[in-house]
């Protein structure tokens, strides 16, 4: 199957590579069926590419390569939902904000997390209850801001 992609041009992939919320993404909730991409190997970041919208794409990574210790908690209804079983392999990912030009203001939305059965391919996007988490989480803290911090 294919794709025309408005970032990556032509994009294949099977069945096999659907990945399904039946509720959507928060704000999207007719986005049902999205594919990885990741268009280079080396890269932290994956595109979360709509397959029912082509124009939407969104920007994920794998938390855990910008935050040491993030552990969200999994409400059981989820776990549920998504066939979770202790040894069940899954996903995690955050959304990604990088404002144009400025990487360094990058930030992640630890507050509602993508969770994926990675045998299934079902996912949920969650609303974490836990104000430790916030959706504008900053990843790389520049010398001014540190400065600031420093002075206060």
């Amino acid at each position: 199957m294919n794709i025309e992609g408005t970032r990556f041009g032509n994009i294949e992939y099977t069945t096999e590579d659907v990945i399904q919320l039946p509720e959507g993404l928060i704000g999207f909730a007719n986005l049902k069926h999205f594919v990885l991409v990741n268009p280079k190997a080396d890269s932290p970041f994956r595109w979360f590419q709509s397959i029912e919208a082509p124009a939407w794409a969104f920007l994920i990574t794998d938390p855990s390569v910008y935050i040491s210790g993030y552990d969200p908690r999994v409400d059981e209804s989820v776990v549920k939902s998504l066939d979770l079983e202790e040894d069940t392999p899954r996903l995690l990912y955050t959304t990604v904000c990088i404002p144009h030009g400025q990487p360094e203001e990058m930030t992640l939305n630890l507050s509602a997390p993508i969770v994926i059965n990675a045998v299934s391919r079902r996912a949920k996007q969650i609303v974490l209850d836990d104000h430790a988490y916030t959706i504008k989480h900053r990843v790389f803290q520049t010398a001014d801001r540190a400065g600031e911090r420093q002075a206060a």
